[in-house]
């Protein structure tokens, strides 16, 4: 069956696509539970690659579930078709979610649940969200290249600005549990390719032995995600996802090719300054990669 490309309505200021918006007085009433875990990223800044490290974790490594079950049935997406699944789940629970934290349900902020936010440079992301728009059959066209940057630039994608996303929850982090990682630190630094999942489990409490942290961490690379049928949506219908048109997961990595600093940092620029702290971490690797 074809799936016909969604139009962009808009929700609270912020773009989404209509189906989303349809059901959107549900996802504001939803109701968290103490224990579950947000897991909260701009799109294609990490979210599967953050979903896979939390549940092994979770599960204390590589289970039969995390060989099995789909990524996207064992962190539900809020926002998107996750509702009666979550419903559905015994605690504790993933939940993934694309929102700004502006649109984040309110129950989350009331049960004080710990929230990991994933923010990736703005280059990746835009190079990524391009082709992840022509591959989704749900989102609107792209247009050209050009077309699509000018979108981009100005918010006019699907879940907003990326420049309102990535401050805004950078804003709140101090006032809930928020652990806010970078995209670029959770590649494996190979000289300490364990730092990243250690303190991940140090905010949620788990205590995990050495050999337990290394077999997640390589069960989690990208390469082996981008071979793996649980978080490469190879099993999605062609009808919503195309791999053919572009891998779900393309490169994993830091900068694109695609978009030379010269085209973007005039965007970036042109736009307020981020927060100090954020700065200080990102300028090298945003602006001048």
């Amino acid at each position: 069956m074809l799936v016909q490309r969604q139009k962009l309505s808009n929700v609270k200021g912020v773009p989404l696509h209509s189906s989303m918006c349809a059901i959107f007085d549900k996802v504001e009433k939803f109701q968290a539970k103490a224990d579950d875990v947000l897991i909260a990223t701009y799109p294609k800044a990490g979210t599967t690659w953050m979903i896979e490290i939390m549940d092994s974790m979770r599960q204390g490594g590589i289970t039969k579930d995390i060989k099995t079950i789909p990524s996207h049935e064992r962190a539900p997406f809020l926002e998107f078709n996750g509702l009666d699944l979550l419903e559905a789940m015994p605690s504790p629970r993933l939940v993934k979610t694309h929102l700004p934290f502006q649109l984040v349900p309110q129950s989350f902020w009331d049960k004080g649940c710990k929230v990991i936010y994933v923010a990736r440079n703005a280059k990746d992301v835009l190079v990524s969200f391009y082709f992840f728009y022509k591959m989704n059959a749900r989102l609107p066209d792209t247009g050209t290249w050009n077309d699509f940057i000018e979108s981009f630039l100005s918010g006019n994608v699907v879940w907003g600005s990326w420049f309102d996303h990535v401050t805004g929850w950078w804003d709140i982090r101090e006032k809930h549990p928020i652990l806010y990682v970078f995209y670029e630190d959770i590649l494996q630094d190979p000289w300490d390719p364990t730092r990243e999942v250690e303190r991940l489990a140090r905010f949620l409490g788990h205590t995990l032995d050495i050999d337990t942290i290394q077999e997640i961490v390589k069960y989690t690379s990208f390469d082996m995600m981008k071979d793996n049928p649980m978080t490469n949506a190879s099993i999605m219908p062609t009808s919503i996802l195309d791999v053919s048109i572009s891998p779900f997961m393309r490169k994993g990595q830091c900068s694109s090719s695609l978009l030379s600093p010269v085209s973007f940092s005039g965007g970036l620029t042109a736009r307020p300054p981020l927060p100090n702290g954020f700065t200080l971490h990102l300028k090298i690797l945003w602006l001048n990669t």
